[in-house]
């Protein structure tokens, strides 16, 4: 019988591994960082109300035509939301016919301030049917020394609002 030997076996070798350095995706995150400043920006832009370029001030004709008597009321919409209207007697004491008009609203809070300015088209209130309704001044036009009631409508006002009737004041008017 021989004697088998085994041959010696190594001690296994433990290498120690410096941990590796974390790298991370600098450009990846770079580039993420410039997008999330794009959007914001974009954001900001078109969340922006746009000043109206080109005018200064009301239409020339816009002396023409009067508002009076404006009253507000409220009404609960179908979403849950609240609308608001304001109607009054409107006279075109000029001597052209009136098809398109806007009237600048400006609500102002408790101080004075302005806390909402709007321009909403004028809308001439027929009550002809069984409801009230709202209609644009190309489908029933504003006549030369003819007075109408009127409407404007307001989904959203700021609740700083001091629920005062704003000023109105008829800017842009377009006439036949």
């Amino acid at each position: 019988m021989t004697d088998e030997q085994t041959p010696p076996q190594p001690e296994p070798e433990f290498k120690t591994e410096q941990p590796k350095e974390s790298t991370l995706p600098w450009p990846a995150i770079a580039i993420g960082g410039v997008f999330i400043i794009v959007v914001v920006g974009l954001f900001i832009v078109l969340a922006h109300k746009p000043q109206r370029a080109g005018t200064s001030g009301p239409s020339a004709y816009a002396a023409n035509i009067n508002l009076q008597n404006a009253k507000l009321s409220q009404a609960e919409n179908f979403m849950g939301g609240t609308v608001t209207y304001i109607e009054g007697q409107v006279a075109n004491t000029g001597d052209k016919t009136v098809t398109r008009a806007t009237v600048e609203a400006t609500f102002q809070n408790s101080m004075g301030e302005t806390v909402e300015q709007e321009e909403l088209p004028l809308q001439i209130l027929d009550r002809s049917g069984p409801y009230p309704q709202a209609l644009d001044l190309q489908i029933s036009p504003l006549k030369p020394q003819q007075p109408r009631e009127f409407r404007l409508t307001l989904s959203h006002i700021s609740a700083d609002w001091n629920q005062q009737a704003p000023r109105l004041k008829v800017m842009m008017v377009e006439t036949q």
